[in-house]
């Protein structure tokens, strides 16, 4: 089987599981190897990615693994066996392959949850909201950058259907990314998203105790079964992806302190509805 290059997020993420079965069950890469009649090396490539892997191989690893849950083999067989082009390749090697596995992400999310401290989610952005929070990055990015970021951004924000909930710090209301015009169309837009039925908009004032569970920004996005969830962070140069158990379940944690020191959606309305008229 050919060798990828640069495997994408998810074909990482696949191999990623399978090694994980595999060391739950107790065995080495050879001894997995010897199952499949295939070779160290092999197993390997397929742990990391850099091939592929069958849906008939999945499920023999699955079972020589001792995997029951069905719900999540079925799920890695769909990471196995999808061949989507997405609306994404037109960007492939135009932007950073980050903004690619990033609305790969998307594309397979059943859910996300964000905690925003200083930047309202880039999901939630108006254009000239984002235009400037990409402008600020160092070092500069040329014109032809700039708006091949932006453009991927809009674009993403009109393929996502998923349930959104959404936690905003009063300080990311507040910081004008741009000026005060720009601000201000951005929180009307936040409005506007607030009364769509998939998305919960709640924000944190200022003046209200228990910040330090907020302390941080996340993006958790549920995947087609919670072991595929899958939690993003900005990284200097791009998304930073978890996906242990171990970090899963503190990210869920996180969000749901987050969410119980917030404001409910009604009066997070009042609140963004307040700031508006004093722009």
């Amino acid at each position: 089987m050919v060798q990828r290059r640069e495997p994408t997020a998810r074909q990482v993420r696949l191999g990623t599981e399978l090694r994980r079965l595999r060391e739950v069950a107790g065995m080495n890469a050879a001894q997995a190897a010897a199952l499949l009649g295939a070779n160290r090396v092999q197993i390997s490539h397929i742990e990391l990615g850099l091939t592929g892997v069958s849906e008939e191989r999945v499920r023999r690893l699955a079972s020589h693994y001792a995997c029951t849950d069905a719900e999540f083999v079925e799920a890695l067989v769909v990471m196995a066996t999808d061949r989507t082009r997405g609306w994404w390749e037109e960007y492939r090697g135009l932007l950073p392959t980050s903004f690619m596995d990033l609305s790969e992400l998307d594309h397979h999310a059943v859910s996300q949850k964000d905690v925003a401290i200083l930047y309202v989610p880039g999901l939630l952005q108006t254009e000239d909201y984002a235009r400037a929070v990409f402008s600020s990055r160092l070092p500069e990015l040329t014109n032809d950058e700039l708006e091949l970021r932006v453009s991927h951004r809009m674009t993403r924000q009109t393929k996502v259907g998923f349930p959104h909930e959404v936690v905003i710090h009063e300080a990311a209301l507040r910081i004008r990314v741009g000026d005060r015009a720009s601000t201000q169309a951005q929180l009307i837009r936040l409005l506007e998203l607030s009364e769509a039925d998939r998305i919960t908009l709640r924000v944190i004032p200022f003046d209200l105790d228990g910040f330090a569970v907020a302390s941080s920004t996340m993006t958790y996005v549920g995947g087609p079964v919670p072991k595929l969830d899958t939690v993003s962070r900005d990284a200097p140069h791009g998304s930073l992806f978890l996906d242990s158990e171990a970090q899963l379940s503190t990210y869920r944690t996180r969000f749901h302190r987050v969410e119980g020191v917030s404001l409910g959606p009604d009066r997070s309305r009042e609140f963004i509805h307040k700031l508006v008229k004093e722009l």
